[in-house]
């Protein structure tokens, strides 16, 4: 199925761009505006919304299924195919708006879903299973090395996805809040060593950017997925198999404290639930300047 999904998801973003791009040139061209201002109404949104994404990593989550999104999609297939029934024009223009649509809801409600369930060594109140990761050093660390320190620790999918960049720059945002608490931030990847090494130098925060190879300690921890990774991406160095965007907070012995394991990956929790979670145990002060620095910061 995760398969299925990593080539559906190139498939459906290069068809999706290649219809609103015609629905325009054919608006454009003097078509029927009711039936190809339909077909550019079901696929353009998306498009532009997503490519957004991509290109600006400025988007750190979105809704979980983007419904404004669905109701244009909807809004224009039924207008794409009530004007070319009611003037006999083309119905290629509402088969794309009626694919558009159609791919979208897959998109939103089959695609961005893992179908996870909670894994079963990530349990609140245990100590944090022990694994090991590569810094950007070529070392390789285990886990046990976070104790010490209070700990977030955010897995994520790779430099490849627009969310997790913007995660980490968000979160980068709050670095001297973070530091200033004694917080230790580590970010792991079963992307390429060189990746994250590259990651590390763009963003120059003192977190531990560490790469996961082989996904192992991802597995370790049972929030490894077979085929997350987009079909294409291969040629750019990724393995097919990623890990789920997962968030862990340790206290300074190691112990969880709480954990975020989403189930969708466009839903993710934002900073300041990190420090209050981080207030809630008593890691940090109740009334910490710095804690109030962080919330006030990314408003």
């Amino acid at each position: 199925m995760n398969l299925l999904k990593s080539i559906f998801i190139s498939i459906f973003m290069m068809s999706a761009m290649a219809g609103a791009g015609y629905s325009m040139w054919m608006l454009l061209d003097g078509g029927s505006s009711g039936a190809w201002g339909g077909a550019l109404l079901a696929t353009g949104p998306f498009v532009v919304v997503i490519s957004w994404i991509m290109l600006s990593k400025q988007v750190a989550r979105t809704s979980e299924h983007l419904s404004t999104l669905g109701v244009l999609g909807a809004c224009g297939s039924l207008l794409a195919i009530w004007d070319s029934l009611a003037h006999n024009n083309t119905l290629v223009a509402p088969l794309i708006a009626i694919f558009g649509s159609i791919g979208f809801m897959a998109y939103s409600y089959w695609y961005s879903k893992f179908n996870r369930t909670p894994s079963l060594v990530l349990r609140v109140g245990k100590q944090l299973p022990s694994f090991k990761v590569r810094s950007t050093k070529g070392l390789m660390i285990s886990s046990e090395s976070f104790i010490g320190k209070p700990t977030v620790l955010i897995f994520y999918r790779g430099n490849w996805c627009p969310l997790c960049m913007a995660q980490i720059k968000e979160l980068a945002g709050h670095y001297q809040a973070l530091n200033d608490l004694g917080v230790r931030v580590a970010l792991v990847s079963p992307q390429p060593h060189t990746n994250t090494i590259n990651l590390a130098k763009k963003f120059g925060v003192n977190f531990d950017f560490l790469a996961d190879i082989g996904n192992v300690a991802a597995r370790t921890l049972g929030i490894d997925i077979s085929h997350g990774v987009p079909a294409g991406m291969q040629m750019m160095g990724y393995d097919s198999d990623s890990v789920m965007p997962t968030v862990i907070i340790t206290d300074s012995n190691g112990k969880i404290l709480w954990t975020h394991e989403t189930d969708n990956y466009r839903v993710r929790p934002e900073p300041e639930t990190y420090f209050e979670v981080l207030r809630e145990n008593g890691v940090v002060p109740q009334k910490s300047p710095a804690f109030s620095f962080a919330k006030s910061s990314s408003t």
